[in-house]
């Protein structure tokens, strides 16, 4: 695979800029001209494709607006997914303690020696004594807030297995645009296992839209999930960057980033459910893969597309 140069990816970096503003510049004045070949999915499905076209590597995106207009650009089910899939796995979990009447207050009892210290682990750091007592709610909170493999891994091995886990998200979004096959402790031992779990953009943006729209486990557990998401604390830099300040506007999302080998960085992803004080509601997912370059300059990729997006729907 060729190597991308330090001044291409400024070059690059600049065009992505050009693209930007150029079509911020244009979209309002076609849109006063009430020229119906420019409406808001066509001219985002056009910006967005001008922005991918122009990476160093694969970007796929979906937008779902209102829960009704969708945007997909390179929406193929080929992109890993990275700790995106501990959404998927926050879900099958609460599922299975529905369907058990179990709550999230149950505690496990974690033995420090079972943890790789050398993973992310915000929750070891935090917990130094050699045997851990957390309730499973906690335990979602380090997986979806800041996206702790250990306890991943942890929830993986007892609460609801891989298997099970693949199979209910089937019962949400089609078959066909998602796979989850290993953990992230099998993940790292082989990086090539991570294309294994992959998905398709809008199976992300779908899974994230109804988990905001619609009823998918019980009440509680759900909105114990969404407000999970809402304090998310990894990839600020990512569709958050033109986000972060706004009054009025919420924002829940899920990162999921992945390894740098031979120079490729394997995938940058975000999952986001957003609403804007003007009361439109959508779900933006962005997955970068096989990236020739830095995560500082693949979520720059991330930010500009975000900012695209949110110029667009707060003009509408």
């Amino acid at each position: 695979m060729a190597k991308i140069s330090k001044r291409d990816l400024a070059a690059w970096g600049t065009t992505l800029v050009g693209i930007v503003l150029l079509v911020l510049f244009l979209f309002p004045q076609s849109a006063k001209k009430g020229d119906r070949n420019a409406s808001l999915t066509d001219v985002l499905t056009d910006s967005i494709s001008r922005i991918t076209s122009t990476c160093p590597g694969e970007v796929g995106v979906a937008v779902i607006i209102n829960n009704r207009d969708t945007v997909a650009v390179n929406n193929k089910n080929i992109y890993p997914m990275m700790s995106v899939f501990k959404v998927h796995q926050a879900l099958a979990i609460c599922h299975r303690f529905d369907q058990e009447g179990l709550s999230l207050d149950t505690l496990l009892t974690i033995r420090r020696e079972e943890l790789d210290p050398k993973t992310w682990n915000p929750m070891l750091k935090e917990h130094p004594e050699p045997s851990i007592t957390l309730p499973v709610k906690a335990l979602l909170r380090y997986t979806l807030i800041q996206s702790d493999n250990n306890a991943s891994n942890l929830m993986f091995e007892q609460l609801a297995n891989v298997a099970e886990t693949d199979s209910f998200i089937a019962t949400l979004i089609p078959r066909s645009s998602f796979q989850i096959a290993y953990k992230e402790s099998e993940m790292a031992a082989d990086h090539a296992k991570a294309y294994a779990n992959y998905t398709s953009p809008l199976g992300a943006a779908m899974l994230m839209n109804r988990l905001f729209t619609d009823s998918l486990v019980s009440r509680e557990k759900q909105r114990f999930i969404m407000q999970s998401l809402s304090e998310c604390t990894t990839g600020k830099d990512r569709i958050a960057a033109p986000l972060v300040g706004k009054e009025g506007l919420f924002l829940a999302h899920k990162t999921g980033s992945g390894y740098i080998d031979n120079g490729v960085l394997a995938a940058h992803n975000d999952v986001a459910y957003i609403t804007l004080p003007n009361g439109v509601r959508y779900t933006l997912a962005i997955f970068v893969k096989d990236f020739k370059g830095n995560e500082s300059q693949a979520a720059q990729v991330a930010a500009h597309i975000s900012t695209l997006v949110y110029t667009l729907l707060t003009q509408g």
